[in-house]
């Protein structure tokens, strides 16, 4: 089972911690695939990441190359192309069966949420009750008024 992460994001947007998150992950030597809820949010990311901290993170979108090279690939679609090691669920998008084959397979999910918006609270909170029922290691952060992430549960 994956270890199931749950960003609460409140302080933040998700374009100021994705990066961050993708180049630690990057750090231990996982593949990355971050799956978005639409080919908008897929086409901002790509950008982001192309110029994060004066320079990039090595990553291509579906369909760009060859998926199963790439260090970090964003799609809209479901699977896992790259064999990532960990996922990362942005913007609502929807995430595997929590009792499939895929995230079985997966090291990491990490699902980032807007604190603000009620219909993405709503679906970390389904989201959660179906990673639990699915046997998954589940925590849940937060971040402090000094910016650090704490975790909650």
């Amino acid at each position: 089972m994956a270890e199931t992460l749950f960003y609460h994001l409140e302080r933040r947007s998700l374009e100021d911690v994705l990066p961050g998150l993708v180049e630690k992950s990057l750090e231990r030597g996982w593949k990355v695939l971050i799956k978005c809820e639409s080919a908008d949010r897929a086409d901002a990311l790509d950008t982001l990441l192309w110029t994060f901290n004066d320079g990039f993170l090595p990553h291509a979108q579906l369909g760009d190359g060859t998926a199963s090279r790439q260090p970090v690939l964003i799609t809209v679609e479901e699977g896992n192309p790259n064999a990532a090691a960990i996922l990362f669920l942005t913007g609502g998008a929807v995430p595997p069966d929590w009792c499939g084959a895929m995230a079985s397979e997966l090291t990491r999910i990490v699902l980032l949420f807007d604190g603000r918006d009620e219909e993405a609270l709503a679906g970390a909170r389904a989201a959660w009750k179906a990673a639990k029922a699915g046997g998954h290691e589940v925590t849940y952060w937060k971040e402090s008024p000094s910016g650090r992430w704490e975790k909650q549960a």
